[in-house]
């Protein structure tokens, strides 16, 4: 496990990925690596920091050869599973979770294929002007969109458990930094989307959602657009990655822009 001694190294190598690192560089930038501020640990295999691997609420192997993906196994499997999902490239988390599915199976969901895509210029679409950042005394008006876009997207009502304390608190904490936004209609969401992390290079468009009874007239493409044009007044680069079975999602994308880079996967537990 490292810790903030070993910070330049990690920057270093998180910065040689950084569409793909951008989840865990968000942290590591803000936090350091110290697990209490992380919210997490960073484990590393090799020398030079061959292998690296995220343990926090996800588990996300970074970088790393076979070795290096059986010994974070063998470390996951001491520790036994608290994070809800393995997420990451592809090529890191399908071999991942060939080493724990013996002893973490079954998973609830496994996603195999999710193209990881980026947009570094302005959005070929025109953005939805009516798309804003949304005000903390619009929380309760959000809430409930932001609630039905993670029930349809990961299977799972996010009330679950605590009765949604929990994701009403990062709910809350997006809109404070200014990172969720939305087109309101009579006082409802049609459209919404939200930076889910941000580092000094990379924002990471998570969570776009339209109103079923909206959907087929545009919103989504324009509205994910207004969100990139946002992210490039920040100077960052704009990402996301999606499902390969959602062709329409995928599509919308491409014409916003993007284009595919990498793969990512997904277990869900």
């Amino acid at each position: 496990m490292l810790d903030d001694r070993d910070r330049g190294g990690v920057r270093a190598a998180l910065d040689a990925d950084p569409v793909a690192a951008c989840m865990v560089a968000a942290r590591v930038e803000h936090a350091g690596l110290d697990p209490w501020r992380l919210g997490g640990e960073i484990w590393a295999a090799g020398s030079r920091l061959e292998g690296l691997c995220f343990s926090g609420a996800n588990l996300v192997p970074l970088r790393g050869q076979r070795t290096a993906i059986r010994a974070f196994a063998d470390r996951a499997r001491r520790h036994g599973r608290s994070c809800s999902s393995l997420v990451g490239r592809a090529e890191l988390v399908l071999p991942l979770w060939e080493e724990l599915a013996p002893s973490w199976a079954p998973a609830r969901e496994l996603r195999a294929d999710q193209p990881l895509m980026v947009l570094a210029g302005p959005p070929r679409v025109r953005p939805d002007p009516r798309v804003r950042a949304v005000r903390p005394d619009e929380l309760e008006r959000y809430l409930p969109a932001a609630i039905a876009m993670f029930t349809e997207e990961v299977g799972v009502d996010p009330r679950a458990g605590d009765g949604g304390a929990g994701y009403r608190a990062r709910v809350a904490e997006l809109i404070a930094g200014g990172r969720a936004f939305a087109r309101f209609e009579n006082g409802e969401v049609v459209f919404k989307a939200e930076i889910g992390a941000m580092s000094a290079a990379v924002g990471q468009i998570q969570g776009v959602w339209v109103h079923p009874s909206r959907r087929g007239e545009g919103l989504g493409s324009i509205g994910t657009a207004a969100v990139v044009e946002r992210l490039g007044a920040m100077g960052r680069v704009s990402s996301l990655y999606v499902n390969g079975f959602n062709t329409p999602a995928r599509a919308t994308y491409h014409r916003i822009g993007f284009t595919q880079v990498a793969s990512f996967a997904t277990v869900l537990f």
